[in-house]
């Protein structure tokens, strides 16, 4: 999706007629003072400009994207004197210090913004949220257990300079494109928030890039998941799971509601038996057991969960479809429910499938052993969207939580090596030593199940000798690793205090919103 430069090419008499007729029934003006157009010639081929603004963020044209201002490329045609303009932050100075230009703001690229010495560079982070998800305690938030906040840390709190430093920013909009060979990523802000032109856009030059970009629910085209289900990988999902499940318990008690109907509402079923899965399953377990008994005597009774995995767990099967009040098996079994969680695993986004990047197994970003993009200069790819290429004989790591920042972590180091060499400004890296490759080493899984009991497993291969352990003492375990992996004092102290409420008080089954 590269933007590449329109020049200002001569056009015979006719063409010039041709052309503007074309453009008079199609080009609406913006204002009644500016030659800039709102171009739709969708037909014709084009070419984007690529001319820079200033340093600063200036206003963009009103255009509608991917198509930018559109001008004719056959026939040697190009529309003369115009003249379109994308701006956004230029390439920086002799005396500046490299920018490094971060997509994401997940556990990987938080914890490079975290670690990244910004005495040497300065730092540019484009997401569409501005806060980083905590997302082992995700499941909690649902139930009321914790509060939203407890499990989203601001990414200016995890790196001061974004707020701080002069030349370092973040932005909130979604990277459309990178175009490598110039150094450069298109951005767009979300729409309909009342900025003059909707949506914006601009673009952002890079010495260094790291994609981090994470990853999406897999659905495996399963008709009716995305219409019906929902998914736990961000604070607005356990929000809208929250009012959902309080909302079905409050109106399975009006009168008239059928048996059947009842424990239709009342019937939870989360699709997939991994982590997340099986939290969300604990943390409903306990909430049922204490509140819903407690707060919702009429019906609590009827109120059930099914964990439904291929293979293993509370009922085998495999999904076929999804209707708004019932899944389908394989086997044609309907299943009604109330409430709906898909927990399946994530793959590739359709950004990264957008880029024209090396690919490893999975359709991730493929990245050698210093998670490096291979095939263009100074580009690197971590986290849920990237994976090792095939020519590095390692295996593509799992989508977890301490993958990622364990490479975040160590491109924090190799970021600092280069940076202390003079390496860190576009396309002066080559020769510079990057040390170690990145390593991952397994430190264990943990999830809980409910009932004050967790699994806690620490060994490193499933059959390799370590600590494997369930109950009480594993809950305690869980609780305590989960804690200390809090990004800040303050949400520890958020999470320390949202535990103990719970624990004399019950959770809150209020329904907001």
């Amino acid at each position: 999706m590269a933007w590449s430069r329109i020049t200002r090419g001569s056009l015979t008499q006719q063409t010039r007629k041709t052309l503007n007729n074309h453009l008079h029934h199609t080009i609406t003006p913006r204002t009644t003072t500016t030659t800039t157009h709102h171009a739709s010639l969708t037909n014709i081929p084009t070419k984007y400009l690529s001319s820079m603004g200033s340093r600063g963020i200036m206003g963009t044209p009103h255009y509608n994207f991917p198509s930018a201002e559109r001008v004719v490329e056959e026939s040697d045609i190009e529309c003369e004197n115009t003249i379109t303009r994308i701006n956004g932050l230029g390439p920086t100075q002799r005396g500046e210090k490299p920018r490094v230009v971060v997509l994401g703001t997940g556990w990987a690229s938080c914890r490079f913004l975290k670690g990244l010495d910004t005495k040497i560079y300065d730092v540019v982070c484009i997401s569409p949220r501005n806060h980083m998800v905590f997302t082992p305690l995700l499941a909690s938030t649902c139930v009321g257990t914790l509060e939203f906040r407890s499990v989203a840390e601001p990414v200016s709190r995890i790196q001061p300079a974004l707020s701080k430093s002069p030349n370092s920013f973040f932005y909130l909009a979604s990277c459309m494109g990178i175009d490598t060979d110039k150094h450069e990523v298109y951005c767009e802000t979300v729409d309909n928030v009342g900025l003059p032109q909707e949506p914006y856009r601009f673009k952002v030059s890079y010495d260094k890039l790291v994609i981090a970009a994470g990853a999406e629910p897999l659905t495996f085209n399963i008709k009716g998941v995305k219409e019906y289900a929902f998914f736990l990988r961000e604070v607005n999902h356990a929000q809208e799971i929250r009012k959902k499940l309080l909302l079905n318990l409050m109106l399975s008690e009006n009168p008239g509601i059928s048996e059947e109907e009842k424990k239709r509402l009342l019937h939870c079923v989360i699709i997939g038996g991994g982590p997340t899965g099986v939290e969300f399953s604990g943390e409903l377990s306990d909430f049922i057991m204490r509140d819903v008994h407690e707060r919702y005597s009429h019906v609590k009774d009827d109120i059930r969960v099914t964990l439904i995995e291929s293979g293993v767990q509370l009922m085998r099967g495999v999904v076929k479809e999804v209707h708004q009040k019932k899944i389908v098996l394989n086997d044609g079994t309907d299943v009604p429910y109330g409430l709906l969680v898909w927990s399946t695993g994530v793959g590739p986004s359709d950004f990264v499938k957008s880029l024209d990047l090396p690919k490893a197994p999975g359709g991730r970003i493929g990245v050698d052993e210093w998670l490096r993009v291979p095939s263009v200069e100074d580009v690197f790819a971590l986290g849920d969207c990237a994976g090792f290429l095939e020519q590095t004989g390692k295996q593509v790591l799992p989508a977890l939580a301490q993958v990622a920042e364990r490479e975040g972590k160590y491109l924090v180091e190799l970021f600092t090596r280069v940076g202390k060499q003079n390496g860190g400004k576009a396309f002066s890296g080559k020769d510079i030593p990057l040390g170690e490759p990145f390593v991952y080493k397994h430190l264990g899984s943990m999830a809980s199940v409910g009932r004050y009991k967790a699994l806690v497993d620490l060994r490193q291969a499933k059959d390799a000798k370590g600590i494997s352990m369930a109950g009480f003492v594993s809950w305690l375990i869980w609780r305590s690793a989960y804690l200390t992996r809090v990004v800040s004092w303050r949400n520890r102290f958020y999470v320390v205090v949202n535990w103990a409420t719970t624990l004399v008080f019950g959770r809150d089954n209020s329904r907001i919103g």
